[in-house]
């Protein structure tokens, strides 16, 4: 917090020392308010919002112990537990500042004080008063977040058997820190399904990070998953904590895990081994202590075979393995599905959306869905956006049928090397010259593509 944004109550029997609180600290914070009766304070704080209250320990009352302060010490934490407390005393000495700080007290200032360490003590607290309501909204969220999506499984919507069977592989891990490797194709909801893990888990309170190991490039990948120290390189200009670091105690979700490169599959494993990170620069190690999710649309042990992924980091992952079926293979659940995105979008778009009619449902059944359930929820989005009935009809959904046929190879030459050169070839184009993404749509992995290429000189 800025301190010239902070609000003060200063509560002091003597009204000159209410004055020249109020006369010094309105230079320096956006509002002083003062108050000669302790006993206002709980009315007080009921009817306003402070971040910092300066109190004094001795009051009419009781004029030296100090016993009064402490007394209203408990009583403001147990109103306001986040709110910084500083006590203020003619008759300080260090047994009452230790006390104080024990029993909440952000700190301790003696009367007379001096201007410029009255105002490095308060700036000190509204800081700390900021950061401990930071803690406290982003639990109140997480929980509220986990509170909205966790009804049962919520957004994980299937009755099918193989659904079935992953919900009761989740019931069973969940409560458990075994390495999870959540097993797919895109779109079938793999991240959802590590979520519905951490939401289960001993660890729910703490918190979910999810990192894209494809999105990572190599120079950064240190820097990024254990952190750095200041002046590390050129342009570390303070201390940072990586993805390791910042997921202690909770969960860390390793996005597609078969995009990291050979070279660096072995600094994960040995920080997942140690349970210890370095960051970047630093002489010493921390500890960690993460429940490790990863998931991946590649097959892991045919890179394994390849050469291309360790075979020790999979043993290190997947102690559970949970293979999410593809939409093509689980139909019986598009109705069910599709049924909750006409809600979800109805609600969205401010329409009054029924349902679908049965020669809709039977179109969408006869689909291949090859992006699975993501491609299934971008098509009844755009279905109910563009509907003009309250009923959705087969011809609200533009499938990628007329796609298909259109991209469909003519082959003209039966020579199998001929015919998978000239598929390459078209995957290549399509997306671009990128490997991952032509890799996914042939079905293979990248070692095995560039293998391809290599053999016809593509």
């Amino acid at each position: 917090m800025d301190v010239n944004q902070g609000r003060i109550l200063v509560v002091d029997d003597d009204g000159d020392v209410l004055q020249a609180a109020r006369l010094f600290l309105k230079q320096h914070v956006a509002r002083v308010e003062t108050e000669k009766d302790p006993k206002s304070i709980p009315t007080l704080l009921k009817n306003n919002s402070y971040d910092m209250i300066l109190l004094d320990m001795n009051f009419t009352d009781d004029v030296s112990s100090g016993e009064e302060g402490f007394f209203w010490l408990d009583k403001i934490l147990e109103i306001d537990p986040s709110i910084a407390v500083i006590l203020i005393t003619a008759y300080g000495d260090v047994d009452k500042a230790v006390r104080a700080v024990k029993n909440g007290a952000t700190d301790f200032v003696l009367k007379p004080w001096q201007n410029e360490k009255l105002l490095a003590t308060v700036s000190s607290a509204l800081k700390l008063t900021t950061s401990l309501r930071q803690v406290v909204a982003l639990k109140q969220q997480q929980k509220q977040l986990s509170s909205d999506i966790d009804h049962h499984y919520r957004e994980i919507i299937g009755r099918s058997p193989a659904m079935m069977e992953v919900f009761q592989t989740i019931e069973k891990v969940a409560a458990t820190d075994a390495n999870v490797l959540i097993l797919g194709e895109n779109g079938t909801g793999k991240e959802m399904i590590a979520r519905a893990l951490h939401r289960r888990s001993n660890r729910k309170e703490n918190v979910f990070i999810n990192v894209d190991m494809g999105a990572i490039s190599e120079n950064l990948f240190e820097s990024e998953l254990f952190g750095y120290v200041k002046g590390a390189f050129t342009d570390a200009k303070e201390d940072r904590a990586g993805r390791f670091e910042v997921a202690n105690g909770g969960t860390l979700f390793l996005d597609e895990i078969g995009n990291l490169p050979l070279s660096l599959q072995s600094k994960l494993l040995t920080v997942l081994q140690s349970r210890k990170v370095n960051r970047v620069g630093a002489v010493t190690s921390k500890s960690i202590n993460i429940r490790l999710v990863c998931a991946t649309n590649q097959s892991l042990k045919e890179m394994v075979a390849e050469g291309s992924f360790r075979q020790d980091l999979l043993f290190r992952i997947n102690t559970i393995e949970i293979q999410l079926p593809p939409l093509r293979d689980r139909k019986e659940d598009i109705e069910l599905l599709v049924n909750h995105f006409i809600k979800l979008y109805s609600s969205k778009y401010k329409k009054q959306m029924k349902g679908l009619d049965k020669a809709t449902l039977s179109k969408l059944n006869g689909y291949s869905w090859p992006g699975n359930v993501r491609e299934l929820q971008h098509a009844v989005e755009r279905g109910v956006i563009m509907a003009e009935s309250d009923i959705l009809l087969p011809g609200d959904f533009l499938l990628n049928e007329t796609q298909d046929h259109s991209e469909q190879v003519q082959i003209e030459d039966y020579n199998l090397e001929e015919v998978e050169k000239m598929v390459l070839r078209k995957a290549l184009r399509k997306h671009e010259g990128n490997i991952s993404k032509a890799a996914e749509e042939l079905g293979l992995t990248r070692a095995s593509l560039y293998r391809r290429l290599d053999k016809y000189g593509l």
